[in-house]
């Protein structure tokens, strides 16, 4: 199997690292796909020691699981989300979509606090800059 997660659903999670660590006992394949630059998931995914198979780099969701299909031949795929545009990339592209609930409660992984992580760099709207 090869198992994605959108960004969203990794954040949803109360260990992301220990979650891909158990998930690499019954995949072939683990990764995170996000419509976010690069830098925030690869910032995101250092802080949480997650080691990835393969990630979405500048490309969207939808264009990321097109790649990630022909990359890993394994006789499943399947997104783990949070959104409704989550099962529509899964189903566009010939995935399977598990909503992040169902998938911690199948693996018994711990769901988060749902607090973000603040992003240093993202615009807030005010314009302190010097």
């Amino acid at each position: 199997m090869t198992l994605a997660f959108e960004l969203d659903a990794l954040r949803a999670l109360a260990d992301p690292g220990a979650t891909f660590s158990d998930a690499r006992q019954w995949t072939k394949y683990v990764g995170v796909v996000s419509d976010q630059p690069t830098y925030v998931v690869t910032n995101y995914t250092r802080k949480h020691r997650v080691r990835q198979d393969f990630f979405s780099g500048p490309r969207g969701v939808v264009e990321s699981l097109e790649n990630v299909k022909r990359q890993f031949d394994t006789d499943r795929h399947v997104l783990v989300g949070t959104t409704e545009e989550d099962r529509a990339a899964a189903e566009e592209t010939g995935w399977e979509y598990l909503p992040v609930e169902r998938a911690a409660e199948a693996a018994g992984w711990a769901l988060g606090d749902d607090e973000p992580d603040e992003d240093p760099f993202e615009d807030d709207g005010r314009d302190d800059w010097p």
